[in-house]
Order: C-alpha cells, then sequence, then structure tokens
C-alpha cells in the first residue's frame, strides 16, 4: 500500500467512526469506537493540513501563467516552499507507531552504583535536579522512597512523578550516569569518577500488569532511619518479593504499613511491566541498528563533569558546556535531543 492509500484509509476510518459513534452505539463497543478516533484526529488533522497546503500549491503554480496574479503566486509559492516539508515531516512522525506508555506518569528510581559515599552524594544531587524539572514542567514530584546514608547522601530514592507524558520524555534517561568531579572529602584536590543507576518506569494500573497474589511473598519488619537506627516501634516496613520473578520491592517511607503496601505494589507492577517490555524491545532493537538506546540500567549514557562544567550525552554525542543549569532542572535541551534522535531513527525504518 502506497502513503496515500493509507493516509485515505485514515481519512475514511475517521469518518466512519464519527458515523458510528452518532448511532445507537453503546457500552464497550462506544467506548472502543472513541479512543480509536481520539487516536486517528490527530493523524486526520496533519493530512488535511499537507494536503491544504498541495492544492494551494497547485493553484499557485496554475496562477504564474496570469501577469496579474503572478506577483501574488510568488509570494504564496515562496511561503509553501517551507511549509510543506514541515507539514510532511509532522505527518510523518505522526504515523509512526505510537508508544502505549508514552501519555503515562512515570516512576522515577536513583540509586548509586560504583564510588562510595561520592555516588550517594551525587545521587542525592541528581534525584533533586529530576525534582525541579519536574517542578519546570508543571508535575507532581512525590517521594516515595528516600533513604539516606550517614552523610546525606543517597543510598535509595523512589518517586512518583505525575502529569501528562511524563514517561515520553523521561524514558530515555535509564541508564548509568557517571559523575567526575573532586569530592568534598578529597584532601589533595584529585579528580574522582562515581556512577549511579536511573530507572524511569512507566506508571501502570491492575489491568497492565497480572499479579497473584499466591505469587508474593509479603514480609514486615520496623523501619529504620540511616545508620539503622530504627525511627519507630511498629511493623510498618514491607517488604514483597515476586516469586516468580526474583523482583523484590521494600518500602518504609509511610508510618502505616498499609500504605507501604500500596506504594510497594505500584513499584513492583512497574517492575514487572518494564521486564516485559524490556524484553520485547530488544527482539525489536536486533531488527533496528539505530537507536537512542536500550534503557539497560547497565548502559552508561551520560557523563557530568564538573571541572570541565560540561554535560555529555555519550549516545547522541551531545555536549553542553551548562552543568549547572542542568542540575538546577533545565534538562530540555538533552532531553528534546534524545526524542529527536529516536525520531529520526525511527523514521528512518519506518519510511
Amino acid at each position: 500500500m502506497n502513503l496515500d492509500d493509507r493516509l485515505d484509509r485514515i481519512l475514511s476510518r475517521a469518518e466512519e467512526l464519527r458515523f458510528m459513534l452518532s448511532g445507537q452505539l453503546g457500552g464497550e463497543a462506544f467506548v472502543k469506537a472513541s479512543k480509536e478516533l481520539a487516536e486517528l484526529e490527530p493523524v486526520e488533522a496533519q493530512i488535511k493540513a499537507l494536503r491544504g497546503a498541495e492544492r494551494a500549491q497547485a493553484e499557485a503554480l496554475a496562477m504564474l501563467g496570469d501577469a496579474e496574479m503572478k506577483a501574488l503566486a510568488e509570494v504564496e509559492l515562496e511561503g509553501l516552499k517551507q511549509r510543506l516539508p514541515e507539514l510532511e515531516l509532522a505527518l510523518r512522525l505522526a504515523l509512526l507507531p505510537k508508544d502505549e506508555m508514552d501519555d503515562r506518569s512515570a516512576i522515577l528510581e536513583i540509586r548509586p552504583a560504583a564510588g562510595g559515599d561520592e555516588a550517594g552524594l551525587f545521587a542525592a544531587e541528581l534525584f533533586q535536579a529530576y525534582q525541579k524539572y519536574a517542578g519546570l514542567h508543571g508535575w507532581r514530584f512525590e517521594v516515595m522512597e528516600y533513604a539516606e546514608n550517614e552523610l546525606g547522601g543517597l543510598r535509595e530514592g523512589i518517586a512518583e512523578i505525575t502529569g501528562k507524558s511524563v514517561f515520553s520524555k523521561l524514558k530515555f534517561e535509564s541508564g548509568v550516569h557517571r559523575v567526575q568531579r573532586v569530592p568534598t572529602t578529597e584532601t589533595q584536590g584529585r579528580i574522582h569518577t562515581s556512577t549511579i543507576t536511573v530507572a524511569v518506569l512507566p506508571q501502570v494500573e491492575e489491568v497492565d500488569v497480572q499479579v497473584n497474589e499466591s505469587d508474593l511473598r509479603i514480609d514486615v519488619y520496623r523501619a529504620s532511619g540511616a545508620g539503622g537506627q530504627h525511627v519507630n516501634k511498629t511493623e510498618s516496613a514491607v517488604r514483597i518479593t515476586h516469586i516468580p520473578t526474583g523482583i523484590v520491592v521494600a518500602m518504609q517511607e509511610e508510618r502505616s504499613q498499609h500504605k507501604n503496601r500500596a506504594k510497594a505494589m505500584k513499584i513492583l507492577r512497574a517492575r514487572m511491566y518494564e521486564q516485559q517490555r524490556s524484553s520485547l524491545h530488544a527482539t525489536r532493537a536486533a531488527d533496528r541498528k539505530s537507536q537512542v538506546g536500550t534503557g539497560d540500567r547497565s548502559e552508561r549514557i551520560r557523563t557530568y563533569n564538573f571541572p570541565q562544567g560540561r554535560v555529555t550525552d555519550h549516545r547522541i554525542n551531545l555536549t553542553l558546556h551548562k552543568i549547572d543549569r542542568v542540575m538546577l532542572g533545565e534538562m530540555d535541551d538533552v532531553i528534546d535531543a534524545l526524542i529527536a534522535e529516536d525520531q529520526a531513527a525511527r523514521l528512518a525504518a519506518e519510511f
């Protein structure tokens, strides 16, 4: 099927759905048709915009032979010369297969890897940077778990980031982030290299992942703070193990065992879903050599070099000399470049 035939079918299907929805359609069929139409309408709008511009171009070309209309036609054609490629690109992007999770909220997990205390300190700073980034976008940032070490560094940080299309913006942040700087504890001024891991998981619902209670082992214990001291005397902390996959989630941020269990289940579902997605993604990626990244937490994706004031994303060879702004949450230059690179790779594979 050529592109024009594909576009005609989309337009016809949108009209067919509107006709169906204006009739006696009800219940689950109505919901299903409404959802399909909502997905088609943005594409339909791009098709109509492009075809309208193409008609305008044909009309302007026809006017070139008219001495009185020639000057007006040339102005029209000059404007369309830039607009048509923009509309074509917008349509091709709209036609790309959608990641069904892109519109979802997300769960952010940050942990220190190599580098001891310095890794924990940077993990805490990056956690705050993402919190500031969320604030700049008007998203809600709720800390689900935040465990500090004795120096105020982060042992584990988990947050739920709620808002429109959070996952589409943050999904390329998963991986190993490396920091190069002189630690405050370094007396001889030597630069140390440390690493932390970041995972961004789409927020999933119970219907997305079925969890059998019989597959779970649930342990309760007393919550403890930095250094292991007890912070309360009741067994409010919860550890849930999903036996078939070996996924373990521990939660102690809340004073209520019930709340900790609910949060732990939310994270468990997200990790189970991401495990399934990663397996599918690896299969698809094997057929596509050009990609931004696998999202694997073992993949080194970015370096923050403080002495040189630079941030480098190794997947797209992008270097920004504005590390202070990035750590204040101004990450759009990196994140938008990653999204653009991914779109370019998918366009090349699709068309």
